[in-house]
């Protein structure tokens, strides 16, 4: 019946709603009460016309460009695990650790002006006289500075030098020897170099500090974050040298030997000594990496038949080196891959389906939105930061950002870092190319053939595309590293356009360390510690003349949305010790095996945040990973399923260049776009990452453990049946009392609900 009524009707409507207006005109806020009305009456002739009311976060919808919404995702039929994920290895490539390395944490900034005892000794000895009469840099504490002459421009004065690499050659063996010994006497002025800039920074007082203009302050800090170059360290290395060179020649492999701050080396082996990763193969990814159970080192290996294949020269070098007793830990540079859930391969094209713009067909009037919503159109399909429950406008997977953004008053802190150690980032992406809270970042893929554009590392980490085997069915490049950044905050959030991110502002620093084919564990370890500020990047121009590139925005927290079948490999390991000891906090996706985490890394790593995935329910995804090692289950999506029944796919939305698009609104298709549904852990860790920034941000002050505290604090807590899953699917699982068929895995201590976390008595941070 309401439909029948007349236009006459509707513009009596409009009238009765702006006269009650008009009786408010005496009081306060008439425009907000006059642009109130105006709604009512949209509403009422809604009504009258018996149309759903949209709400207000989907009237964005409505209201934006189709550039502006577009999207690629459809809900599929169902979900299939890569069953061939087998570990493998980069040929050629090794990564050590002598034994007995010294510890070389960063520098501590004392209470005080006072000099720590072995210091005043080294300066006292002949070679600390020796470098002062070189003309090195002073060992006396500065004079207060003036505010002409800020203290940090002797303490910014950073060695030019980098670490070195050493050539072994088994048909040179002399020689090299004296380029072991060389390397040597270089590393030694480098090291005379970074200790008197760390004791300048150790002598600097409270009251030198507080002399000092805010920016300064941070600098030294983040100057004191960086490992040092400690002779102990780099002797160790150099001494490690002889014993590969011995190694090397048995099977009359060569190669060459990168030396590190903190002790853990590279070694790149090849038949001439020459390093492997600057040659193209012709074959494809057989030419550069192995399987690793196809590539053993036989029991009585003979030299010209290892020769003969790089990959046993490579598993017959880690065998001896690890037979030595000389290190810590020698092993294989293991291929890491994103952690997206894949798709089957024969995904159904769909239709992508009507978005609701109601709220379950209700025609109530909807609430004037509050100020800390986000504008950006997509916001209306983003379950994943609503509040959790299953009233008007809530998901029950939901993990309450939306709460949080309100009742907080916090959305972010550009002071507050976040690294995304993944794929890099599309640079020119439309809603990431002019977001303040992108940083310089880094590509750390070494190997030109994974790099996919056309060298090494450089400073450029943009994301030219990790397709490996284009033969492969629904094979594409996964532009994996914008997604997840997108979820954490490098998109630019209400800016009217695309999607929202967990934290609105914020320090997002790509760390691009996978490319094609994956990422090698060696880029990765550097990748971490690059992210942190722990040591430099080394880049070579075109005369290979190599230079130092710092992190000059140490992370907070660092998310690896990446995994490998195995337990944490020593090496990573390693890695993450070094940042945490440094405050840093390390979020882990749990990996889409289905499997136990403890045979999954980093997932399964020590000092770990390590995330496993829920669906719009609430409930673990099909393809999460799971054990007592995950403390946290948050949202990664579930594409077959549409539990909120807003008619698209239960993926998370985020940032991602695609193809083959869908208005969102009309259903009309489009050719590209630049949002996506995705699913996997690889989704899951970045709502955790953006969750500590958010608590960073609301705490600056506090410690990385006290953080980590208040996520814990704030889990909702979870019921057996949320992390249950058919035994079938879980061989080893624990059958749940009176339901035989259903498994219990442990999956964290609760689900993500930021919405738990307290309002804090003085108030909030942000920008």
């Amino acid at each position: 019946m309401l439909k029948h009524y007349t236009a006459r009707t509707a513009r009596a409507a409009i009238a009765m709603a702006l006269g009650g207006a008009a009786l408010l005109a005496a009081c306060d806020q008439i425009d907000t009460r006059i642009e109130r009305a105006r709604e009512i009456a949209d509403a009422s002739v809604d009504q009258i016309n018996g149309e759903t009311v949209i709400d207000p976060t989907y009237r964005n919808l409505e209201r934006a460009a189709p550039a502006d919404r577009a999207l690629a995702g459809t809900v599929i039929a169902q979900f299939a695990v890569d069953d061939e994920e087998r570990p493998m290895f980069a040929i050629g490539s090794i990564i050590a650790k002598p034994l007995d390395i010294p510890a070389s944490g960063p520098v501590e900034i004392p209470d005080d002006a006072a000099m720590i005892e072995e210091e005043l000794e080294y300066f006292d000895s002949p070679e600390g006289e020796a470098m002062l009469e070189a003309g090195e840099p002073p060992a006396a504490a500065p004079a207060p500075p003036a505010a002409e002459a800020p203290v940090t421009r002797e303490i910014l004065a950073e060695p030019a030098q980098v670490m070195p690499r050493i050539k072994l050659d088994p048909r040179a063996a002399q020689e090299s020897r004296q380029e072991i010994a060389e390397a040597g006497r270089n590393i030694e002025q480098f090291a005379l170099k970074d200790d008197t800039q760390r004791l300048q920074m150790r002598r600097l007082s409270q009251d030198d500090l507080k002399a000092m203009a805010p920016e300064e302050r941070v600098e030294v800090r983040k100057i004191a974050r960086r490992a040092p170059v400690a002779r102990e360290v780099v002797q160790k290395q150099l001494d490690a040298n002889a014993v590969m060179l011995d190694t090397m020649t048995r099977y009359g492999v060569g190669g060459e030997v990168a030396l590190s701050r903190q002790g853990q080396m590279v070694i790149q082996i090849g038949a001439d000594g020459a390093n492997p990763t600057q040659f193209r193969g012709r074959n494809g990814p057989a030419d550069f990496l192995a399987r690793a159970e196809a590539a053993e080192c036989p029991d009585n290996p003979d030299a010209a038949v290892i020769r003969e294949d790089l990959a046993v020269a490579t598993a017959c070098v880690v065998r001896d080196l690890r037979a030595s007793g000389q290190f810590e830990y020698v092993e294989p540079d293991f291929i890491f891959q994103n952690q997206f859930a894949r798709k089957p391969k024969d995904m159904p094209v769909g239709t992508p389906g009507e978005t609701k713009t109601g709220s379950n067909g209700s025609t109530a009037t909807p609430a004037k939105p509050a100020v800390s919503d986000p504008n950006d159109p997509l916001w209306a399909l983003q379950w994943h930061f609503r509040d959790k429950g299953t009233a008007e406008g809530r998901t029950a997977g939901g993990a309450g950002f939306e709460s949080f953004w309100k009742s907080q008053g916090i959305t972010g802190s550009d002071g507050i870092v976040v690294a995304v150690v993944d794929t890099g980032l599309q640079m020119n992406h439309p809603d990431i190319a002019g977001s303040p809270n992108i940083m310089p970042g880094y590509d750390m893929v070494s190997d030109p053939r994974m790099g996919n554009d056309g060298d090494g590392r450089d400073t450029d980490p943009n994301d030219p595309g990790d397709l490996c085997d284009p033969t492969k069915p629904g094979a594409a490049d996964s532009f994996h590293g914008t997604h997840v950044a997108g979820t954490i905050g490098a998109a630019a959030t209400n800016n009217g356009a695309g999607v929202a991110g967990g934290a609105w502002d914020v320090r997002i620093v790509p760390v691009r360390a996978l490319g094609k084919c994956g990422g090698r564990l060696s880029d990765i370890n550097d990748a971490i510690r690059w992210a942190a500020g722990l040591v430099p990047a080394e880049v070579s121009d075109e005369n290979n003349v190599w230079t130092e590139v710092w992190n000059e925005n140490p992370a907070d927290i660092i998310n690896l949305s990446i995994g490998l079948l195995g337990t944490c490999p020593a090496s990573l390991q390693d890695a993450i010790d070094s940042v945490t000891e440094a405050g840093v906090i390390v979020v882990s996706a749990a990996g889409n095996a289905r499997m136990a985490t403890s045979l999954y890394a980093p997932a399964g790593c020590r000092n770990v945040v390590t995330v496993a995935a829920s669906d719009a329910r609430g409930q673990i995804a099909p393809y999460s990973n799971f054990g007592p090692e995950v403390m946290v289950l948050a949202p990664g999506g579930d594409l077959t399923r549409d539990d909120n029944g807003d008619g698209k796919p239960d993926g998370v939305l985020s940032t991602k260049a695609a193809t083959n698009c869908y208005d969102p609104v009309t259903g009309a298709g489009v050719e590209n776009c630049f949002y996506a549904y995705e699913q996997g852990t690889s989704m899951a860790a970045p709502h955790v990452s953006a969750a500590l920034a958010l608590l960073k941000a609301r705490d600056p002050g506090a410690s990385r453990e006290d953080i980590i505290s208040t996520l814990r604090a704030a889990l909702e807590p979870r019921e057996s049946l949320q992390c249950a899953g058919l035994c079938s699917q879980y061989p080893g699982a624990a059958p749940i009392e009176g339901s035989p068929d259903m498994c219990a895995r442990p999956c964290g201590q609760g689900l993500l609900n930021m919405a738990n976390v307290p309002v804090k008595a003085t108030g909030g941070g942000g920008r």
